[in-house]
């Protein structure tokens, strides 16, 4: 699965110009919106836009460090045309690789699209005209309500039910092929997939359902990629996502998740697996959430026993029996896994109906503030959490959920990269038998190559304070 730096660079091949207008609703655009895009040159929106924009045409680069990425195409550029029907795209420097014979690959040119939709409403709505109040969890919510519809990933009326697959982009061909396997078996029982979007363990499952689905004749399979900007160069949209939704930060992107989820299934992984097992679990915890159903399974081949016994281990150990209560966990069995899943959606779809909450969005979930509220991983941030087992076990799965953000944002976001290596590693405290754990959870993560592509050596971007 994994790929030397040199692979990455001998595809850096570009178009020197190319002209691209939307085919679709996914660019719908007001007018207000379009004067804004045509006269912005430089801000935040319009780098944040640029970025993601190159993200989605490098889908497939064998590389997942954004800041690579980023270098590599530093020449890449993007302007914006005000047409009749309204606009124009002109890129410059783009990759070719999002290219054939000239024109755009249409899946391409749809995420593309969705890039300048979302990037543009979360800049209007959210940054310009502070639309939302985001001051309690009730609003954040709402939030995530607004960008998931007008997205368009809501379908009011009878569902297939969402089959939401979390795991890691860096896993072998075995875990990968076990992907596989367990999205083939979803989709003969007509679920749905949402995933990260990414590579991984984030395609397989989708590439296994759409055979699935011609299987069964269905006809409107629906592959959902949720991302966020700080990831998405890392992570690009794979090429079976036909709806994508940019969120603007992970912490939404979680809850985005969870709400448009009927069932979760964790693959196996690294520190981004373990930091949304973390925030799912603490969610769960809450004691609001008892009586709602919401299945977990964590599977993978056989070969990925140990993984889950360390993972098991682990969450036993420092939050306690009552957090494994709400999981899992099936090895090496993709039709059991996917039967149980089809079994337990449907189970969750008629609790919804009793209770008169949406198919659509799990509204009664209660996802508390500290699991809302954005973290920063800066050198102060992440030395200053408290890991320490007399917290109570919600705020302590909310800490340790900040722990991996900030590794994750380490190990291949551009800022985080750029943190450590300007103020060298993450300084972690905790208390010394958590700290155990988590050493010992950590190093496997890094001896089983979990933590970047294979082939690429890893360079810790934490150090554990003793």
């Amino acid at each position: 699965m994994g790929c030397s730096r040199n692979a990455f660079v001998v595809t850096n091949l570009t178009i020197p110009h190319a002209t691209v207008v939307p085919d679709s609703a996914l660019a719908i655009l007001s007018q207000g919106e379009v004067n804004g895009l045509c006269t912005a040159r430089t801000g935040r929106s319009y780098e944040l836009f640029r970025r993601c924009a190159l993200a989605v045409m490098t889908s497939g680069s064998e590389t997942d460090d954004a800041r690579e990425l980023m270098d590599a195409y530093a020449e890449f550029d993007v302007t914006f045309e005000r047409v009749d029907r309204g606009i124009r795209l002109h890129l410059r420097n783009a990759p070719a690789r999002a290219f054939v014979d000239g024109q755009m690959i249409r899946g391409v040119q749809q995420h593309l699209f969705a890039v300048l939709r979302d990037i543009t409403y979360l800049s209007n709505e959210i940054e310009q005209r502070a639309r939302f109040d985001l001051s309690s969890p009730a609003a954040v919510t709402d939030t995530v309500f607004h960008i998931l519809r007008h997205a368009g990933l809501f379908r009011p009326g009878p569902t297939h039910g969402v089959a939401v697959c979390w795991g890691g982009h860096s896993i072998g061909r075995e875990e990968y092929d076990y992907t596989k396997d367990v999205g083939y078996q979803l989709g003969l029982r007509a679920l749905d997939i949402c995933t990260g979007c990414g590579p991984g363990a984030m395609k397989g499952p989708m590439k296994g359902a759409t055979i699935a689905h011609a299987k069964q004749r269905v006809t409107d399979g629906r592959y959902i990629g949720i991302t966020e900007p700080g990831i998405i160069a890392a992570e690009a949209p794979n090429p079976i996502v036909n709806d994508l939704v940019i969120m603007p930060d992970i912490e939404k992107r979680l809850e985005a998740f969870i709400r448009l989820g009927h069932g979760i299934i964790l693959f196996p992984g690294g520190v981004g697996t373990a930091e949304e097992l973390l925030y799912l679990l603490g969610v769960l915890a809450h004691p609001d959430n008892v009586e709602i159903p919401l299945p977990v399974i964590l599977t993978g081949p056989e070969s990925s026993a140990d993984y889950f016994r360390l993972l098991d281990g682990f969450v036993r150990s420092v939050l306690g029996e009552s957090f494994a209560n709400r999981y899992e966990i099936i090895v090496g069995a993709p039709e059991r896994v996917a039967a149980r899943v089809r079994v337990a959606i449907d189970a969750v779809l008629k609790f919804r109906d009793i209770h008169d909450d949406a198919a659509y969005f799990n509204w009664s979930l209660r996802v508390d503030s500290a699991f809302q509220q954005p973290f920063a991983a800066t050198h102060d941030a992440m030395s200053k959490l408290v890991l320490n087992p007399a917290l109570p076990a919600h705020e302590l799965a909310c800490n340790l959920r900040r722990i991996f953000s900030g590794l994750v944002a380490g190990n291949v976001k551009e800022d985080g990269i750029r943190e450590v290596e300007a103020r060298g590693p993450f300084e972690i405290h905790a208390d010394p038998a958590l700290m155990s754990q988590l050493d010992g959870l950590l190093r496997a993560f890094v001896a089983q190559g979990r933590m970047r592509l294979a082939g690429r050596e890893y360079s810790p971007c934490y150090r554990l304070m003793r």
